[in-house]
């Protein structure tokens, strides 16, 4: 009789969720049973995903249901040490993801814990547990590289959110988190290689200051000591290009570990002469780099990328933990509570270095002007337009509140002009009490799901009973944002309108192009059939302070400096600043000619996407890498993936490529926004100069350019609504 396969829930059903539950599900001998998360609707979409046939949003409840072996603790890293602390008392393995507590005392404690109740403990630290790591271990071990001299680890990867949000997230909350999400990366190779580490200092620098006036700081070096061997630690969070990396100089070679594409390579003196022997160490360098790069690329192809570098950390850890769960064996040192502890221990003492350096929370707030003792209801305020929408309410004398799941990130105020108000947006209950008493809701919130069923529910459903709230709570106006990639526009002799009808093949068009009008028409509906007072916005491409360097309106980006056009990027396109949909939101809610009408708000036509990689390339110091690409191109790979995840991976729910959606991206056709001046009065930026000075050079795309702090335009805090 073959023995019960391991029943594994995972607690938390974010980002991280989706990988453990990828590698759960081609792992032998388990199967994923439960998903618990405080969100029911995040928990019943990873469960749909995964097949877990129950869903819980206490972990106590779904300890007391019995429906699990081992838990995977995913949620945000405050948490960790209190969930698995209740899981091993409950006799249940824990698989948690970094950083495993948030002090040495707490890891410590469910060490003893996990050994006292017999409940198996691990703990994963991406990149660890790749191929190539295992590699520089055995080179380690063997003595080919001999005493280490000098360890350097390296994370250098942009961190968006610091600059264009959600700034919401834990690690965005007080400037050591930032280390302690990040930092277990690079001290545990430090862990698991050398050991702790003595004289540790930090150096800071490349200060953001965000929403709700905390300063954070991109970059950190962090030095120490373990025995003989000085360790660097680089972290750097600015946009660029992507190099996380361990270089290990012993005495006897020079191991260089990137972890990001999971290659290493040695370099030992060559045996040849001063002739030769540069060549042959060139030679040997391009050998292993070749032979890297073929098996990463077979082993990604094979897998249908589901074996990339940190999938597979991801897949050998839970392989790992299980296979010794199942054996009864010790497990990896590499997975251990003790690695993890030591870890934690370093990174707490690097924080009590740093901590001194940091600058204090900013509390002071503009002056509030006049209130004009109207309130209005922003859905979706913490995104790029929302935090520009409550900022320009709040500068016309609005008192603004804003719905939102978490803390509202940094938007409310003290004197309480701007107000959060936490809900479930499938709550008709939250929906209601948000909108008592207020005047207009602007709807700007938007699903991002993986599939067509996804978007019907936390989309279309959503703003349907956003609609229907309206109604019931008496609200004067509802203005919803839409999007112009509604549109068809591949066709550069056709002028798009307001007029313009979607794309008559919306089906075949990306799916967040296809929720967004089927969104509108449940708003129309309501408006033909109950009178509903709508307003519907359509932003161009936004761009503007706040918002991302990596705009895929624009481009397909292959880096931070590296972008692929859609097409040959001579043509127009749609580019408005933020700002400028702002006040056109606010007109929208305020003019009274708007009501039942729709307006494309479209800036002025200057710039084409190469256009505006030059201006960027000048504004900011860094030449952009373009490229004109043949839309064909995007519609022939996509078409290929799309038969692969089809016919080998069976995937469900797939929606086949279309050639009219990837020309479309191109933006071929002009817009027209007579409406939007005629109507509301809108007047968006019409100068070339001031458009790139306010869109581009005063954006911060990069994290280090002269804006290196949210401030706006006139010099004011970005984040007065405090």
């Amino acid at each position: 009789m073959s023995k019960a396969a391991t029943r594994v829930a995972l607690l938390g059903a974010g980002y991280i969720a989706d990988w453990h539950a990828g590698a759960l599900k081609r792992t032998p001998g388990v199967e994923i049973s439960a998903v618990c998360d405080l969100s029911r609707n995040a928990a019943d979409a990873l469960a749909g995903r995964c097949g877990a046939a129950r869903v819980f949003t206490s972990l106590d409840e779904m300890l007391d249901a019995g429906v699990a072996d081992s838990v995977h603790v995913l949620t945000p890293p405050h948490i960790h040490a209190e969930a698995a602390e209740k899981i091993l008392k409950a006799g249940i393995a824990a698989f948690v993801e970094k950083p495993f507590a948030l002090n040495v005392e707490d890891c410590q404690r469910l060490d003893a814990l996990s050994n006292a109740k017999g409940a198996h403990l691990g703990v994963n630290h991406n990149f660890l547990m790749l191929p190539s790591y295992d590699r520089l271990k055995a080179d380690i071990a063997s003595g080919i590289i001999g005493p280490i001299d000098t360890f350097e680890a390296n994370w250098q990867f942009p961190l968006a959110p610091l600059r264009s949000g959600p700034f919401s997230l834990w690690m965005l909350r007080q400037p050591q988190n930032l280390l302690f999400e990040l930092g277990p990366h690079l001290f545990a190779f430090v862990a698991d290689i050398l050991g702790p580490l003595d004289d540790i200092s930090v150096d800071l620098r490349n200060p953001i200051e965000i929403p709700g006036g905390v300063t954070h700081y991109q970059g950190w070096r962090i030095t120490g000591r373990a025995g003989h061997t000085s360790v660097n630690l680089n972290l750097s969070l600015v946009e660029g290009c992507d190099h996380r990396s361990l270089r290990i100089r012993g005495l006897g070679a020079v191991a260089h570990y990137d972890f990001a594409e999971d290659t290493y390579r040695r370099e030992t003196a060559p045996m040849g002469d001063i002739v030769v022997g540069p060549l042959l160490r060139q030679l040997s360098t391009a050998r292993q780099a070749f032979s890297a790069g073929a098996g990463n690329a077979f082993r990604q192809l094979t897998s249908l990328n589901a074996h990339a570098p940190y999938g597979l950390s991801i897949q050998r850890a839970v392989d790992g933990f299980y296979r010794s769960m199942h054996d009864g064996a010790d497990i990896d040192g590499r997975l251990s509570a003790g690695l993890a502890a030591s870890a934690t221990a370093m990174i707490e003492r690097a924080v009590g270095d740093a901590g001194s350096k940091f600058a204090p929370k900013r509390d002071a707030q503009t002056p509030p002007p006049e209130a004009n003792g109207k309130t209005m209801l922003v859905i979706g305020g913490t995104g790029f337009i929302g935090r520009a929408l409550c900022r320009a309410l709040f500068d016309q004398g609005y008192h603004v509140r804003v719905f939102s799941r978490g803390a509202g990130g940094g938007l409310a105020r003290q004197d309480g002009r701007v107000s959060v108000i936490s809900g479930d947006l499938k709550s008709d209950e939250d929906l209601r009490a948000a909108m008592a008493g207020a005047d207009g809701v602007f709807h700007l919130a938007r699903a991002s799901e993986s599939s067509w069923q996804g978007y019907l529910e936390n989309d279309v459903a959503v703003t349907r009973r956003i609609g229907e709230a309206c109604l019931a709570a008496g609200v004067k106006r509802l203005v919803y944002t839409g999007t112009i990639d509604s549109y068809d526009a591949s066709n550069a002799d056709r002028t798009i309108t307001e007029q313009t009808p979607f794309d008559e093949d919306l089906e075949r068009r990306n799916l967040y192009a296809r929720s967004k009008a089927a969104c509108e028409e449940e708003l129309l509906a309501l408006q033909r059939a109950r009178d509903l007072s709508l307003v519907i916005a359509r932003p161009g491409i936004v761009i503007g302070k706040g918002g991302p360097l990596q705009h895929w309106g624009i481009a397909m980006w292959r880096g931070a400096t590296a972008c692929k056009l859609w097409g040959d990027g001579r043509n127009f396109m749609p580019f408005v600043l933020v700002d400028d949909v702002a006040a056109g939101l606010v007109l929208a809610m305020d003019k009274p000619e708007a009501l039942g009408r729709s307006f494309n708000l479209i800036g002025e036509p200057m710039l084409s996407a190469r256009d505006y990689f030059d201006e960027v390339s000048r504004a900011c110091g860094v030449r952009m890498r373009t490229g004109p690409t043949p839309v064909w191109t995007y519609f022939v790979v996509d078409m290929v993936k799309y038969w692969l995840k089809r016919l080998i991976a069976r995937k469900p729910g797939l929606t086949r490529p279309s050639f009219r959606d990837w020309s479309s991206r191109a933006q071929r056709s002009p817009f027209d926004n007579a409406a939007a001046k005629q109507v509301l009065g809108w007047a968006p930026e019409a100068d070339r100069a001031r458009f790139v000075e306010r869109g581009i050079a005063q954006a911060n795309l990069f994290g280090m350019g002269r804006a290196a702090s949210t401030e706006t335009e006139s010099g004011q805090d970005a984040a007065t609504l405090r």
